[in-house]
């Protein structure tokens, strides 16, 4: 089995705890670590999680791989929450943040440029809209201007929520 079909076997597996325990899936990672596999699944809910969340769904998965061994070697399990930080890939992704800042990296230019950072308005299956705003000017002759952009998701290379 290649990494492809053991991460979607894997997945197939944590949809059926995330529905258990009342999360969801957010991501799923297998790497090559010093002793065999190191698998990390990244779990979120409304609210977010709790170390407890975190405990509760690696003992359910961890009796589901246990008996059906789809990981031929030895492996590291890992359970967490995303973080602030997390990349922002999807739809959804960028809906749970509506409002907030994101900085967004694409693939190529989008009205001259290549990096954006503002408050995500909307985003839909295949773009998401963000409101730049900018302030030009010195002293009393500040002036901010506000810009509306549609970014295509399949143009992003890197988004994630800005605290700065």
């Amino acid at each position: 089995m290649n990494i492809k079909e053991l991460k979607d076997k894997i997945k197939e597996y944590a949809e059926q705890v995330s529905e258990q325990e009342g999360v969801e899936v957010l991501d799923i990672e297998i790497h090559p670590g010093g002793k065999g596999l190191i698998l990390r699944i990244f779990i979120d809910r409304e609210g977010g999680v709790t170390i407890k969340d975190c405990e509760n769904f690696s003992r359910a998965i961890e009796a589901i791989l246990d008996i059906e061994d789809p990981i031929k070697s030895s492996y590291t399990l890992e359970v967490s929450s995303p973080g602030i930080d997390r990349p922002l890939k999807e739809k959804k992704d960028f809906l749970r943040n509506l409002g907030r800042n994101v900085k967004i990296t694409t693939k190529e230019k989008i009205a001259e440029r290549t990096f954006f950072i503002g408050k995500i308005i909307d985003a839909e299956d295949d773009w998401v809209r963000i409101e730049i705003k900018e302030t030009k000017g010195k002293g009393s002759k500040k002036e901010e201007k506000s810009e509306l952009l549609f970014i295509p998701l399949n143009k992003i290379l890197k988004a994630q929520v800005y605290l700065g």
